[in-house]
This record gives structure tokens, sequence and C-alpha cells, in this order.
């Protein structure tokens, strides 16, 4: 099959993308350059708000806020570390399965056994890797992250069975605290430099755009490095490894500590409690006493394990639809789904940083007025109503993507592939939206001493989900497991619809009445 089609939706894509990115950047200095007279402090000598002050006699000049200068400073500081150890996940990504099947030459039951030890080690250690990140320190977990995945890598440099095993056991660590230690880290940093919730949005909708760029990027590199090496599988694991030492330098360097709750107390508590049987426990019952938190975990099982799921699924989906399986170009197939994850970042912050906006001061109560402290809670609330909205909708444009992928049937035709691959980069740009989603409403939701705990705790039913699909034979059932995809995650949607949403309306409203 000619490759033509797929070079030219990736080139659209690109040039989609390109212009979306221009256009915020503009509404962004077009914001940044407009004074609302009526929000405006007034002091004997000047009138400040934002980034523009206006002098005495009329001038306007460019001013640097604490708060600004505080976001850009965090901004720059998160991002380049999340771009490094993003970059060497995803380096790592293609070619895992290749090296164990092809390169080592393992039969298939053993790649599966190795893959399922991964998933398990993560479903056991998610829970503790949380509590000691909020116990021991963010950043102290952050640096174990760099240090056990880099090993991870040189275990997989070599063929022994048990190594690999191992390796696996560390990666399924290491995965965990991917997704719950940088992102509790980036929320409390952003509570102590007293941001507000948009500006913890826009560096979420920042990072999510990085991380698509990133693994474009890296997609690229592993396979020219691949081929420098004469199509030895090694050398994307040498350069992931490398990448994570130098992420390592950059957190010790950059990052300050933060912790939960108990802070200072880990030493004291490694040798009584190592596991942190009680601290589970409390996180559990805060858990279980929160429909809103129950439906946060419940989103998180089925999102990101539909997310993993759709890994295993989308080349032999695309497969049995295409009259040329051989030919398809996965390369330029996977970049398609990149940049579409960068389009539905882009279209996250162009909506909440463009399109909305939260309740202005000078519509607020008088009393409401008169407290600064009052009138932030109430525009953190208004903005809190919003993703819990974009949650909803996003859960419910997944599971049409995945329900279109079944109704489109199995036949060979060129037009049912290339309506199953517009159907999977719509998915793409629902994960672009979902991560700055959710981990916006657990940034405001869950309180600081647990947040860590919470968020891995939440990864348990997730990679259970995950072990129990891939035991259960995905490959051989992708009709099913798009339509349980598709009904749990409207199922999601419906949830979210009918308990957060008007648990959190009510609760900027009870806040607007007091």
């Amino acid at each position: 099959m000619d490759s033509t089609f797929y070079q030219y939706q990736l080139g659209w894509l690109a040039v989609i993308c390109t212009v979306l990115l221009a256009f915020e950047r503009y509404l962004k200095s077009k914001k940044s350059a407009t004074v609302n007279l009526k929000e405006l402090s007034v002091d004997e000598e000047t009138l400040e708000v934002g980034e523009v002050t206006l002098q005495s006699n009329g001038a306007a000049v460019p001013a640097i806020t604490p708060r600004s200068g505080a976001l850009g400073t965090l901004m720059r500081k998160y991002l380049l570390v999340y771009a490094i150890v993003m970059g060497a996940d995803w380096l790592q990504g293609p070619y895992v399965y290749s090296l164990y099947r092809e390169q080592y030459a393992f039969p298939e039951r053993q790649v599966a056994v190795l893959f399922v030890t991964g998933f398990i080690s993560a479903a056991v250690f998610a829970p503790l890797v949380g509590v000691w990140a909020d116990t021991y320190g963010r950043r102290r977990i952050c640096l174990l992250f760099c240090v056990l995945y880099a090993t991870t890598c040189g275990l997989l440099l070599f063929p022994f069975f048990p190594l690999l095993l191992l390796a696996r056991v560390f990666g399924g660590i290491s995965t965990s605290i991917l997704f719950s230690a940088f992102e509790s880290w980036l929320v409390s940093s952003s509570s102590n430099a007293a941001l507000h919730s948009e500006d913890l949005s826009i560096i979420m909708g920042r990072a999510t755009l990085v991380n698509g760029f990133v693994a474009t990027a890296a997609g690229i590199v592993s396979n020219q490095l691949v081929e420098w090496n004469d199509g030895g599988f090694r050398s994307p694991f040498v350069a992931s490894g490398c990448l994570l030492l130098l992420a390592w330098a950059v957190i010790s360097g950059t990052w300050s500590e933060n912790y939960g709750g108990g802070a200072g107390a880990g030493v004291a508590q490694v040798s009584a409690d190592i596991f942190q049987i009680r601290r589970l426990g409390a996180a559990w019952r805060i858990v279980t006493a929160d429909p809103i938190l129950l439906v946060l975990g419940l989103t998180q099982t089925i999102f990101e394990g539909s997310m993993y799921l759709f890994v295993f699924i989308w080349v032999p989906t695309l497969q049995e639809s295409s009259p040329y399986p051989s030919s398809l170009p996965l390369g330029y197939i996977f970049s398609a789904f990149m940049v579409s994850m960068m389009l539905g970042s882009l279209i996250y912050t162009f909506v909440t940083a463009h399109w909305f906006r939260p309740t202005p001061t000078s519509a607020l109560p008088k009393h409401t007025r008169s407290s600064s402290v009052s009138s932030l809670s109430l525009q953190g609330n208004s903005t809190l109503a919003l993703h819990a909205q974009l949650s909803a909708l996003v859960c419910a444009a997944a599971a049409v993507t995945f329900a279109a992928c079944v109704s489109i049937g199995k036949g060979k035709s060129e037009q049912g592939e290339h309506l199953k691959f517009w159907a999977f980069c719509l998915f793409e740009a629902c994960v672009g939206m979902y991560y700055p989603v959710q981990g916006m409403l657990r940034g405001s939701l869950i309180a600081n001493e647990h947040r860590a705990t919470l968020s891995a705790l939440f990864r348990v039913p997730l990679n259970i989900f995950v072990v129990v699909s891939l035991l259960t034979g995905v490959s051989s059932a992708r009709e099913a497991v798009l339509t349980t995809c598709a009904v749990v995650l409207a199922i999601s949607s419906l949830t979210t619809a009918f308990v957060v949403i008007p648990r959190v309306d009510g609760l900027a409203q009870s806040r607007t009445l007091d």
C-alpha cells in the first residue's frame, strides 16, 4: 500500500497544530496587553494589572509581577524535567516488544509474562510509591525514579530472562512514580508559590503539548538509532538511560523538596512501618467517604486502562481493515497520533485560558468582593466545574471513537481503514485533553497531605484492569475490547455528569451564599 495518504494526513495535522499554536500565542499576547479598567487596583502613582503598569502620566510600560515571575520559573523547572523523563520513556516504547521477541528470540508466552509482570509490579507498588513520595519527599522519589529507570534500561541489555523479569519489576515501580510523584511535586510547588488554579492549568496544558512534541521526536530518534545499529534494538535503551541520568542532575540542581503529611518524619518511620499500612488505610477511607474521589478513581481506571489497551490493538485493528496490511506505514501513523494528542492539548489550553472566563470580581456580591480570598475561592470553584464538565465530555468523545470503530466492521477496504485511523486520531486528541483535565481535578480536590498517595492508589485498579484484559487475550478479541471500552467510557462520562458536576456546582453556590 502506498503511504502517501498517511503522509498527507500527518502533514495536514501538523499544519493545523502549527496554526492553532500560533493563534494561541497571539491570543495570549493580546490578553496580556489588554487592561480591563474595571479590575484596576488604584494606587497613588501607578495602576497595575497583570503584565502592564500604567504610570501616573498615562504611559504604559511592561511590569513583571511576582505571580507572573513565579509562574514562569515553575513552568521552566517542571517542563524541562518533564520533557527529559518523557523523552526517556518514549524512546523505549516502540522497541520493547521487538527487543524481547525478535532480538532475544523469546517465545510469545514468555514475552507476555514479561509485560504482565510490569503491570503487576505497577499495581502492587503504586500505593507504596505514593505514600513514600508524600512522606519522604516528592523530589527525593523523583530522583529515585531516575536511578531505578536507568537501572531498568541497563538490565534490558542482557538477554537473561530472570534479569529481564527484574527489569520489568523496576519498570513497573518507575511507571508508578512517573505518573504520581512528578504531578504531585508540581501541584504542591504551585501552591507554595501562591499561583492560581488557571496558572496550574496552563502548566499542565503545556506539559501535554511538550509530551506530544517529545513523543514525535523520540519515535524518529529511536528509529534512527536502530538503523545506525544495524537493526539492533538495544541502542534506544542506552539513550534512554543517558537521558534519565541527565534528568537526575537537573532535578538535583533546580528542584526544591516538598512533602505531604508527616513531613520530616520519613526517616523515623522507615523502620517502624516501611509499607505505611496506616497511611494507606487513611487514604482509602478518604476515597470511600467522598463520591467525587471515587468517580475520579473510576475515570482514571477506565480511561487510562482503555488507553493502554489501545496501544495493543491499534495496529492489528488497522491491519484487519487494510487491503495491504503488511505495508502500513506505522511510523507515520504513530506520529499522526502524537500530533493529534498535541491538538487536544491546544484545544484544552484555548478553552481554559481564552474561551472560559471565571466570574469577574465586579460581578461578585459586595461582601465577597471585599475578601480577595473569597473571590479567588469562587473563581477556583468555577474553574473546577469547567474541568468536571470537560472530563465528562472527553470520556464521552472517547466512547464514540471506539463505538465508531466497532460499527465500521472488519471488512477490508481503504475507506474502513481510513475511518478507523481518524477515529483513533480523535481518541488521541481526547488523550491530549484528558491528562491536564484529570491533573487539575486531582490537584484541586485532593489535599496536599495525601496527594501522591491517592494519585498512586488510583493506579491499582487500573493495572489490575489491564492485566486481566491481557491475560484474557486482547489481540484475539479486538471487537469485544473496543465495545467494552466504549461502554465503560460512556459509564464514566455519565457518572461524572451526575455525581461530580452537581456537587461541584453546589459547592460554588454555597460559597456564593456564605
